[in-house]
């Protein structure tokens, strides 16, 4: 029983949750639950007292990203909970850049934790998702039992690839065009959101993202200040600049990484684990960056089965 969350009759900043947010053929129950001082908007879906798993999206999704594996994670006996992350989509939206630093990101997955009434959860992320994952397995690790980090590299990393490779600089470019006031809203915004709807389709395997789901993220782009927050976790973290309080990661680390990812190099997939004291590396080399879209059965085994107290592969 959930102590600070509310019926899907409430909402963040006034908003409405539509009849079709969750599809048919996806288990699952929106809700809005009170987490580090922000209303977040949850989907939950399998046995309540299953063991907690959170799922955590990046940029440009918001819960939906996740959708096909949650019906596999359920009935595998996860209580499966995946959040409008601050800013996205339902969720609340904080007007300040500073609102969206990565260590309010962070204990905004605490308050999930703390809300859902247990002392760990399994987290598996995804881009920003995953960023949030590390940062949370390696300042509050207490409070994670597994991580799964899906095409994002451990921060260290990832920072050193940006100060040492033209290459990843290259491919990161569009984290210093987000920097500029307005006009990456404004841009955005263009052509019925244009220019998001491109860059999913053609940064991903043929075929991946339909109509539908595009009708969904145009609804979620759409939203009184979504995009703007959306933009400000990467303004935010230019202007912080944080360093982690120490590289090693101790909590059980799965990495999953499409190889095809056209915006971050493949080698720091098994860099990242340099630094972790118990982690496992799963390519999969037909995929992009989009992966949970692009193979997302195999995804959701992947976390089922690292997630689990079980060996790899014994869960029927």
């Amino acid at each position: 029983m959930i102590g600070t969350a509310d019926d899907v009759t409430g909402a963040a900043e006034g908003a409405e949750v539509p009849s079709d947010e969750i599809p048919e053929g996806v288990p699952g129950t929106s809700r809005f639950v009170s987490a580090n001082g922000v209303r977040l908007h949850v989907v939950e879906a399998g046995p309540e007292d299953g063991k907690l798993l959170v799922l955590l999206h990046g940029f440009p999704e918001f819960w939906y990203g996740w959708h096909e594996t949650i019906a596999a994670l359920a009935n595998a006996g996860y209580r499966v909970v995946v959040p409008d992350q601050r800013g996205y989509n339902l969720s609340e939206k904080p007007p300040a850049v500073a609102d969206y630093r990565i260590g309010e990101l962070a204990r905004d997955v605490v308050g999930l934790i703390d809300a859902y009434g247990r002392e760990t959860a399994a987290v598996a992320g995804h881009d920003w998702g995953a960023a949030v994952g590390w940062w949370l397995a390696i300042h509050h690790a207490d409070r994670l039992s597994e991580l799964v980090a899906v095409n994002v590299p451990h921060p260290t990393v990832f920072e050193r690839a940006l100060r040492n490779s033209w290459r990843q600089r290259r491919k990161s470019w569009y984290v210093l065009a987000f920097q500029l006031p307005r006009l990456p809203e404004a841009v955005a915004r263009a052509g019925n959101w244009r220019i998001g709807v491109r860059t999913l389709r053609e940064t991903s395997e043929p075929g991946t993202f339909g109509e539908d789901d595009f009708r969904r993220y145009r609804r979620a782009w759409d939203r009184d200040g979504a995009f703007e927050a959306m933009v400000n976790w990467y303004r935010a973290i230019v202007r912080e600049r944080p360093t982690p309080e120490t590289p090693r990661v101790g909590v059980p680390t799965l990495v999953v990484w499409g190889a095809d990812d056209p915006f971050l190099e493949k080698r720091l997939a098994g860099e990242s684990l340099e630094h972790c004291a118990d982690g496992r590396l799963l390519t999969i080399d037909d995929a992009t960056h989009w992966v949970i879209h692009e193979d997302p059965h195999r995804v959701a085994r992947a976390v089922a089965d690292h997630a689990d107290p079980l060996p790899p592969g014994a869960r029927e």
